[in-house]
């Protein structure tokens, strides 16, 4: 009984934690998600600018080198990463970049969506769909 009630308890703490690796992936998906010549070219970004994001980029380019970083604070890269893009655009392209790369969004609420808020909007979306199924039946 106890055996069984420890290994409850362990994969329901492993289970609702984002794993460290998956805060690795969100980072890597913000660097290949977008194409940043394309970003350079249109917002007419200077070659010191693409430089700077382009290190910015190569700047943690293994997991191990990452997590040196963050491993205390796994979710600091989102502000980290943005703040520097923002420093390197400057206040109004980072808002076109936002814009046109972003749909509007802060990039740091795009990456904060962890597998629990999937998981939540996953079970609305299938009671929803339950709900017009029994609808449509009804009629």
């Amino acid at each position: 009984m106890k055996k069984t009630l420890i290994a409850l308890m362990l994969a329901g703490t492993f289970g609702l934690t984002y794993a460290q690796s998956d805060y690795y992936n969100d980072y890597r998906r913000s660097i290949t998600d977008i194409n940043w010549q394309r970003v350079a070219a249109d917002l007419v970004l200077s070659t010191v600018q693409t430089n700077q994001l382009n290190a910015l980029n190569n700047r943690y380019r293994d997991y191990d080198s990452w997590n040196r970083v963050y491993v205390s604070n796994p979710d600091r890269w989102r502000e980290d990463r943005y703040y520097e893009i923002e420093r390197i655009l400057g206040r109004e392209k980072y808002t076109k970049f936002k814009t046109k790369y972003y749909k509007g969004q802060n990039p740091v609420a795009v990456y904060n969506r962890n597998k629990n808020n999937y998981k939540k909007a996953k079970a609305q979306k299938s009671k929803v769909y339950k709900v017009n199924k029994k609808n449509k039946q009804n009629r």
